[in-house]
């Protein structure tokens, strides 16, 4: 059934599903829950029905709802068989179908069975394991979604981006509300860094109060239904303690953009007293700790970033990086103040570089480092990301690695202060914001 409600376009996502359109992968969308799965379903759906889709081509389900919350994989198989046009191409849409036992055997029934363009989405990495990749013999395409990027904050809460240049000819760029009110750019980039990008903040409104609310609702589902209540599932271990989960997931939010170890986390648990110190401690005290920093990965609410060491050209299985999907989130967890401001805009600048297609690494160049290696095909950029460039010291710390580098990539520092000059030695120094919007 499709909405009413005039739906907001994620067209960064919306034209990579176009561009699958009837092709013969199973289409997968993952991501944690509320950053907007259901509604680039729905999006899909229209585009169909504006291309002279049929409705009755059309099968919607989603497996949150009640109406088939007991269903079983054959329930599925002969819930859908029965709708199947003789005639025609079917386009099954099927939302959280991790929810039904076996969901693999029945997908792969419908591919073989019928003439139909399958789209799915979950809010577990599990999707595609190992072991269901292997189930579709790599015939499935994964869509990854994120929460909206700042650009898309502004256009979800009906802010207008205006740029107009002075008698001097520099340009100012201002954001607009619906009413006409103008704002700074920086004041409406505090906002996104306070309330993060969960789109559901926009229906609520940039109130703190009612994001707490929304953002409550989202943390706890994930906790609940991704993790504490997963099924068991071969080689995975049970987790139930809620207490140790929580304390996980403060640590790792209060330490996102630090270099830290699973056995670190354990040691700092062990000092608290949550963890019983024995002598035995160590090694499984590392596994479990493991397994439940595994599974808020799997639930998409923490990715994890490698190092890289770029003179060795190899990656670093030691003291990795950690940063949480929303920064809304984390603001939720400890609390909305001004905290570790450099860390947060690291994060914003991490999940950007995701949406664009990157893949990102921590560089280490002797003793120094680089805050992102982001490489795609022939393209490579080397980020250092700073919240100021006009202190002289703050310069040399942030440009001293990158002069390092020998090769010709580009080499930015994105700041909000990017200081006067707009290069030094050739690497650039940019505006965070703009950056941001492309502008």
């Amino acid at each position: 059934m499709i909405s009413s409600r005039k739906l907001k376009k994620r067209d960064l996502y919306l034209n990579k599903l176009i561009a699958f359109q009837d092709t013969e992968p199973v289409k997968v969308i993952t991501g944690i829950r509320r950053c907007g799965k259901s509604s680039l379903l729905k999006l899909m759906v229209e585009h169909l029905l504006e291309t002279n889709i049929l409705p009755e081509q059309i099968i919607e389900m989603n497996f949150e709802s009640f109406e088939f919350k007991k269903m079983s994989a054959e329930d599925l198989y002969n819930y859908v068989k029965k709708r199947i046009l003789p005639e025609g191409r079917m386009y099954m849409f099927f939302d959280e179908i991790q929810r039904i036992p076996d969901w693999e055997d029945t997908v792969n029934s419908f591919r073989v069975d019928f003439d139909c363009d399958i789209y799915i989405t979950g809010s577990n990495a599990y999707l595609l394991s190992s072991e269901y990749a292997t189930y579709l013999s790599g015939r499935c395409i994964e869509i990854k979604m994120l929460p909206l990027s700042f650009a898309e904050f502004l256009e979800f809460n009906n802010f207008e981006l205006k740029t107009s240049k002075s008698a001097l000819g520099t340009t100012r760029s201002y954001v607009y509300d619906n009413s006409g009110e103008r704002y700074e750019l920086k004041e409406v980039f505090d906002a996104y860094m306070r309330f993060g990008g969960m789109p559901g903040i926009a229906d609520v409104g940039l109130e703190q109060e009612k994001a707490l609310i929304l953002l409550d609702g989202i943390y706890s589902t994930v906790i609940i239904r991704d993790i504490l209540e997963r099924e068991k599932r071969r080689g995975q271990r049970q987790l139930t303690d809620a207490v140790l989960l929580r304390k996980i997931i403060l640590f790792l939010a209060d330490n996102i953009g630090s270099t830290i170890s699973v056995s670190s986390i354990g040691k700092i648990l062990v000092n608290e007293g949550l963890l019983e110190n024995s002598k035995r401690v160590g090694i499984p005290g590392t596994h479990t700790i493991q397994a439940y920093v595994s599974a808020l990965m799997e639930s998409y609410f923490f990715y994890d970033i490698k190092r890289f060491d770029i003179k060795g050209k190899e990656y670093l299985r030691t003291m990795g990086k950690y940063y949480i999907v929303d920064i809304g989130l984390r603001n939720y967890l400890l609390g909305f103040r001004d905290r570790d401001r450099g860390h947060a805009i690291e994060n914003v600048v991490f999940f950007e570089l995701l949406r664009r297609g990157y893949d990102v690494a921590v560089g280490k160049i002797g003793n120094a480092e680089i805050d992102f290696i982001a490489t795609k095909a022939d393209d490579k950029l080397y980020i250092q990301v700073t919240e100021s460039m006009n202190s002289e010291t703050v310069r040399e710390r942030e440009l001293t690695p990158l002069t390092k580098i020998n090769d010709n990539y580009e080499k930015l520092v994105l700041s909000l202060n990017p200081g006067m000059d707009k290069s030094y030695e050739g690497i650039k120094s940019l505006n965070l914001i703009e950056w941001l919007l492309e502008i």
